[in-house]
């Protein structure tokens, strides 16, 4: 919750872990979350993120938004989210 806030500006809560993977810079672990955003949260990017946006599931499903590799865990937690499963 604290690095959501932190990164782009959302209260979240209600998190609930969903995988991890590898990742090889430095030999670190990534871990895949979800948790549900406070209603009306404005998402900003700053510092350390690049950008930031909201999207629905008929942006993702119409390809507005890049999505990242299959193999990925962020990947895994969208198509997790497409199918209702989260």
């Amino acid at each position: 919750m604290r690095e959501v806030a932190e990164e782009t500006g959302v209260a979240a809560s209600n998190v609930r872990y969903h995988s991890s993977q590898p990742w090889p810079f430095p030999a670190s672990l990534m871990l895949g979350f979800f948790a549900s955003a406070a209603p009306g949260s404005e998402v900003r990017s700053g510092r350390e993120l690049e950008d930031a946006r909201w999207f629905t599931r008929a942006q993702i499903d119409s390809g507005e938004a890049l999505a990242p590799p299959s193999q990925s865990i962020s990947w895994r937690l969208i198509d997790a989210w497409l199918k209702g499963a989260c």
